[in-house]
């Protein structure tokens, strides 16, 4: 989930004050299987046996640990065939949003009742026919924490490192899923996490796999990537506030003079963008955080509507506009759950400072799309998908800037016809898709920004044809 890009932007001009997380205890070793890698120094990985959510599957729970960092990740093996069904990893955004909330709200094997007493069973969890982890990155987010602030991690590049470490590390203690086809999903701030993890991935493949090196490493099976509803290329999604605002599929939101205004603004903003995405410095970078949130962003703040689905209004009580999300809290702050996950912090599922820290270094506006080509040029299939109901990364920015995309293919696929998507489990119009050659693009109907949350059925069906390549 993204955080409110006008909270973020408002505590640019407010002193920063560090949120000490609660420990709850050491850790016991005991308790955990721990293991490193000779060619990762500083990184180890514990995990444990959990039998909570979903028990009629295999499941573990643990931390990757690297020096003052420590990063929580829970993995569910596939209801169908874990030993041949591929592996999907799934993040939130935020940045500063816990992945846990996918698990717990969107497409996880349960959900959580209101007060977070039981958890109830999802029929339409992706680990259906896949086998999936749910990670807390960057430090301080979710039951995710770090021992010092110099360690705190506050851009993408960074995160990437440690997420590929992570995935190393978990290959090696999981063998039998080093040859299932990979893929690496997510939403929101995911848009900038997921290419530069991708990126990443490749290079450490190409290091790992050239001949002339004896790396242990593993060749990790990317097979794709996929991101809903995500922030990739602000440069062009910045531009369809405004139309989206007063053009969008469920009736204006603002004055067409409001609308308008925004649109005069778009110059400006896309001008800052671009000296962003030449130079990618802090100075060059946060600057258009500022003008362009504050220009496109906080009009919408003024209508009480829910940024993430523009058919509700927020709910007053939870500055991310949904109660479950203070069950999620409730339920994973249980000390018995605690105790059976094997976590060293108390929970949140947003954490503002780390919403902030990325923004004070410049990394929102920074052009992870540029990663993209290559990404694309390797072989690797990416879906772009979104919910049309979501304002803050709607499926008009979206949907532009995979056309604008400057890649081998991009004739193809502009000239790739838009098709419409009827569900074969409910035989409702589900979506609007275009493919060509590896890159497709999704728009799904009735789904705001957490379109597991809002399309259960239409969501698992889609996914399960992305990673069986029938799509």
């Amino acid at each position: 989930m993204l955080a409110l890009l006008a909270l973020a932007v408002a505590a640019l001009a407010s002193p920063v004050h560090k949120q000490q997380q609660q420990v709850l205890k050491p850790a016991d070793d005991g308790k955990f299987t721990v293991l490193s890698h000779a060619e990762l120094p500083g990184y180890a990985l514990r995990s444990k046996e959990v039998g909570l959510c979903d028990t009629g599957v295999k499941q573990s729970s643990g931390y990757l640990d690297v020096d003052s960092k420590h990063f929580f990740f829970w993995f569910f093996e596939s209801r169908s065939n874990p030993s041949t069904d591929p592996l999907i990893l799934w993040l939130n955004g935020g940045p500063g949003c816990s992945s846990l909330t996918g698990l717990f709200m969107e497409l996880g094997p349960c959900s959580v009742t209101t007060g977070g007493n039981s958890t109830p069973y999802n029929e339409n969890s992706w680990n259906s026919n896949a086998n999936i982890i749910f990670l807390d990155q960057p430090t301080n987010v979710g039951f995710s924490y770090s021992d010092s602030a110099d360690s705190d991690v506050s851009t993408t590049a960074d995160a990437a490192n440690d997420v590929y470490s992570f995935l190393q590390l978990f290959l090696k203690a999981n063998p039998k899923f080093e040859k299932s086809p990979f893929h690496v999903t997510g939403e929101s701030y995911a848009g900038h996490y997921i290419p530069a993890i991708a990126d990443t991935i490749l290079t450490g493949n190409n290091d790992a796999g050239a001949p002339d090196n004896d790396s242990d490493l593993l060749v990790i099976n990317l097979a794709s990537i996929a991101i809903g509803n995500g922030l990739t290329d602000p440069a062009v999604q910045y531009e369809y506030y405004p139309q989206y605002a007063c053009g969008n599929p469920y009736g204006p939101i603002l004055e067409q003079s409001e609308c308008d205004a925004m649109s005069g603004k778009y110059g400006t903003c896309k001008s800052i963008i671009e000296g962003c995405y030449k130079y990618q410095s802090q100075w060059t970078c946060v600057p258009g955080a500022v003008y362009c949130n504050s220009a496109m962003i906080s009009p919408f703040q003024k209508t009480g509507l829910n940024i993430y689905d523009i058919r509700q209004k927020c709910d007053p009580n939870n500055p991310l506009c949904y109660s479950i999300l203070g069950d999620i809290e409730a339920y994973l702050n249980q000390p018995d759950i605690q105790e059976a996950l094997g976590v060293d912090v108390a929970y949140k599922g947003c954490n503002m400072e780390v919403n902030q820290r990325f923004m004070l270094a410049g990394d929102w506006m920074r052009p992870y799309v540029n990663l993209m080509p290559n990404i694309l040029e390797e072989g690797v299939k990416v879906l772009i998908y979104a919910g049309d109901a979501d304002y803050i990364c709607n499926y008009m920015g979206n949907r532009a800037w995979t056309l604008e995309l400057e890649w081998s293919g991009k004739d193809g696929f502009n000239a790739a016809p838009e098709s419409e998507w009827v569900s074969e489990k409910t035989g409702k119009k589900a979506g609007m898709f275009r493919t060509f050659e590896n890159l497709s693009y999704l728009t799904v109907y009735e789904a705001g920004h957490m379109v597991p949350y809002d399309q259960p059925e239409h969501s698992l069906e889609f996914i399960n044809k992305w990673i069986s390549k029938t799509w």
